[in-house]
């Protein structure tokens, strides 16, 4: 196998840990949004909790920096400008990221290297 190949292939599996990655945080997005809007129909009738309550709103927080994200994503380039835009926000101490998308990152971080 020539240094292209081998290169080729450790950008390719690079892509596939990062889209699986994304589709765990969206679908840990999915069930926390659910949950917030289930929270605010029970509000709606005076049966949601303080805690509940503060939950959701979080969330709710969660899913606006979602929707701003997935703007980006349909510009030209958005494999470049969503990375830039993350580092930016980084750089700037302004969290762009969802909790989701962070919380699935540190887990993977935390796991044993695969040879």
């Amino acid at each position: 196998m020539n240094a292209f190949t081998r290169l080729s292939l450790k950008v390719e599996k690079k892509i596939i840990d990062g889209l699986k990655l994304i589709k765990r945080a969206l679908a840990t997005e999915s069930r926390e949004t659910t949950f917030m809007l289930k929270t605010y129909v029970k509000f709606t009738s005076g049966e949601a909790s303080q805690i509940e309550m503060e939950r959701a709103n979080k969330q709710f927080r969660s899913f606006l920096k979602t929707i701003g994200l997935g703007v980006f994503a349909v510009l030209p380039f958005a494999p470049i400008t969503i990375p830039t835009i993350v580092k930016l926000g980084e750089r700037f101490g302004v969290d762009i990221l969802p909790s989701s998308f962070r919380s699935q990152k540190e887990e993977e971080a935390k796991k044993p290297p695969q040879v």
